[in-house]
């Protein structure tokens, strides 16, 4: 059954005590902020409950987004930005560790991986791992086919095939993966980022919330109110980004709730 928009019969949002969001299309457009967003994060803390960014997109580290949301007027700490990056970077660390990794990413990435240890390879790695790459290059892209042919492990950051901006979309990490497989025949061994579980998993360790009390709050259902739903958190879709209405009435997965926005959750917090 698809949930009234706008609504909250079951006061679902009293019982959160975590926000979980997504930013591009749920937050913001670009540089700008999406109506109310602003407004609903201080709706939210005077409510003493909290909020985390969690992102799929890889093509930024935590600073970077702390400089854009500074740019617009919110000072947040790093503490408060959880990536697929990151969450992929413990990922290898566990599966890995000691492993040489070819990352097929931007320059920011590639400064996270390298911060946290990650020993980067180009010449003979042993895993690969693909991300949101902004700065994608033929030669990257004939690099990373040949490697993923020869059968090295296979991993990416995110499934996400487009990025929203203020002037539409622009091709993410899926659409990479795609272009993979039309040369290489395969696609990721393992994707860490929403929906699946080891990005909401570590969420839930990092920052020491319980997934019952945890919305994961997104604009796209396959990506995040498939995290949500599928992993013991409340999943609220908002249609100011990807998914539009028509999206959830042929869903597999269904959201909890749905708001045109997050402003318009503010009255049930």
């Amino acid at each position: 059954m698809i949930p009234k928009v706008n609504a909250d019969e079951k006061a679902i949002l009293k019982n959160i005590t975590c926000f979980s969001l997504d930013m591009d299309g749920t937050i913001y457009l670009g540089e700008k902020w999406i109506d109310g967003a602003k407004d609903f994060l201080e709706a939210v803390e005077k409510a003493g409950k909290r909020y985390v960014f969690l992102t799929n997109n890889s093509s930024k580290n935590p600073q970077a987004y702390v400089e854009k949301l500074g740019r617009m007027g919110l000072d947040v700490e790093e503490s408060r930005i959880v990536t697929s990056g990151q969450a992929t970077i413990a990922y290898l660390k566990e599966n890995f560790s000691g492993k040489k990794v070819y990352l097929l990413g931007n320059e920011l990435l590639e400064e996270q991986f390298l911060k946290e240890g990650i020993l980067l390879d180009e010449k003979t790695p042993e895993v690969v791992v693909v991300g949101f790459d902004t700065s994608l290059t033929y030669a990257k892209m004939c690099r990373v086919c040949d490697l993923v042919r020869e059968g090295l492990p296979y991993i990416s950051t995110h499934p996400d095939y487009n990025c929203p901006t203020e002037t539409g979309f622009i091709p993410d990490a899926g659409a990479i993966h795609a272009f993979i497989h039309a040369s290489a025949f395969r696609y990721p061994d393992h994707i860490i980022g929403k929906p699946n579980g080891d990005i909401m998993d570590y969420l839930a360790a990092r920052e020491g919330v319980l997934k019952s009390e945890t919305a994961m709050v997104g604009d796209r259902l396959y990506t995040d109110v498939a995290a949500g739903v599928n992993n013991g958190y409340t999943g609220i879709l908002v249609l100011s980004g990807e998914a539009c209405m028509k999206d959830v009435e042929t869903s597999e997965v269904m959201p909890h709730l749905i708001f045109t926005s997050v402003k318009e959750m503010i009255p049930f917090l």
